[in-house]
């Protein structure tokens, strides 16, 4: 199972055989936002508080286009014998 925080491998898809880490998950979607995996490009129009122009962000990607590379060793507990 797939948690946030662990590093996966793109399987398929534009980024093919790269990794990256978990930022996101949409578990009723099984969807997952991986760093620097599906970069999109999007265009954010100006306000008084924002400076509008074209941002680049991570998108949704499939959870079944990934495959675990290393669990996160924070979020694991060991249990001692």
């Amino acid at each position: 199972m797939i948690k946030k925080g662990d590093k996966v491998k793109v399987l398929c898809g534009k980024d093919k055989k790269k990794d990256g880490e978990v930022i996101e998950i949409d578990r009723p979607n099984n969807r997952v936002k991986v760093k620097g995996i599906n970069i999109v490009k999007k265009h954010v129009k100006a306000t008084k508080e924002k400076k509008g122009g074209i941002i680049s962000k991570e998108n949704f990607i499939n959870i079944s286009n990934l495959a675990i590379f290393e669990k996160d060793k924070k979020k694991t507990k060991e249990v001692k014998k």
